[in-house]
């Protein structure tokens, strides 16, 4: 491990584990991500998916929230052991749909769930890694694939928490457009943290054709 990215340490051991203690699940904060995805959905209306991953949902905010709203069978791969128990502890998804790991390897074959995703998760992935980390949450969707990250027009590396080579912004609606033809642009929009529970977040939801 000595060569690869400080990210993988980094969100798999004792800094991911500070992260997993900030992200509290509250009604409020699990109210808050089923409203923000009743947004989304609708936007499937007519062939919905059946069946979802999350790739880094950390606790499980947003599968928790989806549990709300959507009866799609939920999957998830996270690197923090501290909030993968939480997430089994708290009964959000059986231990047989939730992995240990990172998104540039999912144990899932292709087309494996309906819709992919990630919120706030790309931003943290190693540049190294990020375009590898694409192609496999586009390959285990068999028909849709959405994320919500920090919109920057150009990369740009953002210091996190007094930590540098942890936080990367970017245009990753362009990059999803222009790595995979067979993506077509759904809907965007943005998440304005002072009327959500979210970040300040642009979204992409696109759909394979």
């Amino acid at each position: 491990m000595a060569d690869a990215p400080k990210t993988l340490e980094a969100w798999s051991g004792e800094f991911g584990d500070r992260y997993t203690e900030r992200n509290a699940v509250t009604v409020d904060a699990v109210r808050g991500r089923a409203k923000v995805w009743g947004q989304v959905l609708p936007r499937l209306v007519g062939d919905p998916p059946k069946s979802i991953l999350e790739v880094g949902p950390n606790v499980g905010l947003n599968l928790r929230g989806l549990q709300a709203i959507t009866d799609a069978e939920l999957w998830g791969i996270e690197p923090n052991g501290a909030a993968r128990k939480q997430i089994l502890d708290d009964g959000v998804l059986p231990p047989e749909r939730l992995f240990e790991g990172f998104g540039h390897s999912i144990p899932l074959a292709d087309g494996a769930v309906d819709m992919a995703f990630t919120s706030g998760v790309l931003i943290h992935v190693d540049p190294t890694q990020l375009e590898a980390t694409m192609r496999e949450i586009h390959r285990v969707s068999a028909k849709y694939v959405l994320c919500a990250e920090y919109f920057s027009p150009k990369a740009e590396t953002i210091t996190y928490r007094g930590e540098q080579d942890l936080l990367f912004k970017n245009d990753f609606g362009s990059l999803y457009l222009d790595l995979f033809p067979d993506l077509v642009l759904v809907d965007y929009g943005f998440f304005w943290r002072r009327t959500t529970v979210m970040d300040d977040t642009t979204w992409w939801l696109f759909r394979k054709v």
